[in-house]
């Protein structure tokens, strides 16, 4: 049987974090916990369940927090938990199993991570897969029978278990700190951040978040170097800080460079709450109706379905 070591980065995190090893310290052979400046009881919780805790000055970099925790890993795999995640009897039962029966080969395993919607947090997904057990030490291995290569790719399984995402409060006010520093420093953001940055808005930014990347998105959305996709997100977020703003001029040139490709439920939602705010009911009305029924989200999905289909509703009673 393998075993596993826990590794977990926490910051103030007294309200969730007996709750979240309570369900899974028995299923660990070693847990490591690394703080990242707690001012409240999550040290002295943690000293409940392991005597591995170590500080860490926060950078506003999770990935160089998170590599620090791996390296004081020593078992065979490595199961990354937050916080506020929860393990429930059945999924531990599974958990429990799967520890019993990995095959040596598997490197990765994905859990499903579950929840999401009904806590608010900034997905579009009440379940998807992510990789939460890695093998600690990957072994390289020559593959084919002729023009022989190393195996590049990792080899992942897909488990059952379902793990529970459970927060107590949201997280985006951090995130968006982290990203407007690397902005501020000039790092270019990848597509992949480009795209959590502008669905985090989109889904749990205040309108203070939105203008504050206004200048971002305004920039990116007119970048050359950025793809269709990129362009597009920018130009939904530039949207919204233009109608924040009652800048009409800048929402239609935002809303040409969505609708010349296909559309999105975003920029159809955002003409409509332009409309609705400037008491046009009508033509609000056509657009949560295309925000519900001819185009699909790319950022949020709510703009999709129970947003405009409330706003649908006021603007028909409205009429």
């Amino acid at each position: 049987m393998i075993e596993i070591s826990l590794c977990m980065i926490v910051k103030n995190e007294e309200k969730v974090l007996g709750r979240c090893l309570d369900s899974i310290a028995d299923l660990m052979d070693e847990i490591i916990i690394v703080d990242t400046g707690s001012t409240d009881r999550t040290k002295e919780i943690a000293k409940k369940y392991t005597e591995q805790i170590y500080d860490f000055q926060w950078i506003d970099d999770f990935s160089a927090a998170r590599n620090f925790s791996f390296s004081k890993a020593t078992k065979d795999y490595i199961y990354a938990a937050d916080a506020d995640e929860v393990l429930d009897e059945e999924n531990r039962e599974k958990f429990r199993q799967l520890k019993e029966a990995m095959l040596p080969e598997i490197e990765i395993v994905q859990m499903r991570y579950c929840n999401q919607l009904s806590h608010g947090t900034a997905y579009n997904f009440d379940a998807e897969y992510r990789p939460k057990l890695y093998k600690r030490q990957r072994e390289f291995v020559w593959i084919e029978p002729v023009h022989e290569m190393v195996r590049l790719d990792p080899v992942v399984y897909d488990s059952e278990i379902d793990i529970l995402h459970m927060p107590e409060e949201q997280h985006s006010g951090r995130d968006f700190r982290v990203f407007q520093k690397q902005i501020r420093e000039g790092r270019r953001l990848s597509k992949r951040l480009h795209h959590m940055y502008a669905m985090e808005l989109s889904i749990s930014g205040t309108d203070a978040d939105v203008l504050e990347a206004e200048q971002f998105f305004a920039a990116s959305a007119v970048d050359p170097s950025r793809s269709l996709d990129e362009v597009r997100e920018a130009a939904c977020i530039a949207a919204r800080a233009a109608r924040l703003r009652g800048d009409s001029h800048t929402i239609l040139k935002m809303c040409l460079k969505d609708l010349l490709s296909e559309g999105s439920s975003e920029m159809c939602f955002e003409l409509g709450e332009y409309f609705f705010e400037n008491g046009d009911y009508e033509e609000a009305a056509m657009w949560y109706y295309n925000a519900m029924n001819e185009t699909q989200s790319i950022l949020n999905i709510h703009t999709s379905t129970d947003w405009p289909e409330e706003r649908y509703e006021q603007c028909a009673r409205k009429m």
